[in-house]
């Protein structure tokens, strides 16, 4: 899983949120590191219903424009969690082996 997709849907793990409010969390998230553009964003999400991953929640009009709210499926949820085991997993391994050549190795 790539890292937008995996921070898009870490995003949407907190609840429904719209298209900048997920741009605005997956920064938040990232510290910085990864900056979402809307178009990148909407074909993402294109591509995550597809997957049944997300789905549309609801739609609202604010200033005479639709605001779509987007949710983690159950699946969804089950493929974060899957994926964040595995990046955990590969951190204890580094981890393990950066603690095992000790500070001689890091300068």
């Amino acid at each position: 899983m790539q890292e937008p997709t995996f921070l898009i849907l870490t995003a949407l793990a907190a609840g429904p949120q719209h298209g900048y409010g997920v741009i605005t969390d997956v920064e938040r998230i990232s510290d910085g590191q990864v900056r979402l553009r809307a178009g990148t964003l909407y074909a993402a999400f294109d591509r995550l219903q597809e997957e049944g991953l997300i789905i549309e929640d609801r739609e609202e009009i604010v200033d005479g424009r639709v605001r779509r709210y987007y949710r983690l499926t159950g699946d969804g949820a089950a493929r974060l969690a899957a994926e964040a085991e595995r990046m955990r997993r590969h951190a204890k391994a580094a981890t393990a082996r950066l603690r095992a050549i000790g500070s001689g190795g890091m300068a």
